[in-house]
């Protein structure tokens, strides 16, 4: 409330330096408003009694004791959803291992398959460049012949007068029984020759054939160990990733272990804990009580025994106020 006169002490009252009939004006006023100061909530209302307390404190127990509860059944479903997970993560885990075997195995048989079939090809080819040379072969040869019957009518007619000069041989000589012997015997030792020289050829060209595949089965074993090595690497990187996927669901068994081994440390504790009460309490009451004992028979036992001192405790203020009015009367 602003001021119209200054004043020199202020108290909740008002001003204490004007007169107690004009400072109850100002603090009437001053307690209407509320625009220089709040007023603090429940200011005129007495605190909490014994009886408030204690239903507090019930309200707070009984709340405490349904969240236990609740956080063991919370534990318990947590442990079978957490034992389910793990099955079905082994499930997963032997899945993806007979996934990989067989994806593995169908790659290999893919591997496999292409190489036979880049074999094949290769066969192939090499077969079809043999017939491609086999059929030049014989048209060379067969121009060649044609060449050589030509060259050979021009040869008859060459050395037709030496027709005689053989008829004259063949009846001097014992060997030879006719011309034609004698010619025969010729010719059979110039294509003995002409066998001689294609089968050397022949020859050379196997060693040579020979060579070229010793040396495309060197590739192809040099390929054989590179595709070996290359699935052996791929195997190493699917077995690093397995495990380290398996280390992490180690580590998240681990925390789950811990967890529930922390939660039923925490329940085990509380049980202890009001057992022990329990036992305190009955030393008191100078009774040993049940040792094995139902936890709901201990729990009403000692909420029995937490009312009784509540009641003593009552008892023993009203008596100690009646005792304070007496002294206070005897005065």
């Amino acid at each position: 409330m602003p001021r119209v006169k200054p004043t020199k002490k202020v108290d909740v009252l008002g001003n204490l330096d004007l007169k107690p009939e004009d400072a109850v004006g100002d603090y009437l006023c001053s307690k209407d408003q509320d625009k220089f100061f709040v007023i603090p909530p429940n200011s005129d209302s007495a605190g909490d009694s014994i009886e408030l307390m204690f239903v507090n404190n019930v309200r707070e127990h009984e709340a405490m004791v349904q969240l236990q509860v609740e956080m063991l059944a919370s534990a318990k479903r947590q442990a079978k959803s957490n034992s389910s997970r793990v099955r079905h993560m082994y499930k997963i885990q032997e899945r993806l291992r007979k996934r990989f075997i067989e994806v593995n195995s169908f790659i290999k048989e893919c591997a496999d398959k292409k190489r036979a079939s880049e074999k094949t090809v290769e066969d192939e080819t090499i077969h079809h460049k043999e017939l491609g040379e086999g059929i030049n072969s014989f048209k060379e040869s067969i121009g060649e012949l044609k060449e050589f019957r030509e060259a050979l009518k021009a040869t008859v007619e060459e050395f037709q007068p030496y027709e005689k000069v053989l008829d004259d041989v063949v009846e001097v000589s014992d060997i030879f029984v006719s011309p034609k012997d004698c010619i025969d015997r010729c010719d059979a030792l110039m294509l003995a020759q002409v066998e001689i020289c294609q089968l050397e050829s022949s020859k050379l060209s196997e060693i040579e054939e020979m060579r070229h595949r010793m040396v495309q089965i060197t590739n192809e074993a040099a390929l054989s160990v590179l595709g070996l090595k290359n699935d052996l690497s791929k195997l190493e990187r699917s077995y690093n990733e397995s495990r380290i996927q398996c280390l992490k669901w180690e580590k998240i068994l681990a925390t789950t272990k811990d967890s529930i081994t922390s939660i039923t440390m925490d329940k085990e504790r509380t049980r202890d804990a009001i057992q022990n009460l329990y036992h305190v309490l009955m030393k008191r009451k100078e009774n040993p009580g049940k040792v094995r004992a139902s936890f709901d028979g201990q729990l009403d036992t000692i909420k029995e025994e937490v009312e009784i001192l509540t009641s003593l405790l009552k008892h023993l203020e009203c008596t100690t106020k009646q005792e304070d009015i007496r002294e206070d009367t005897l005065c």
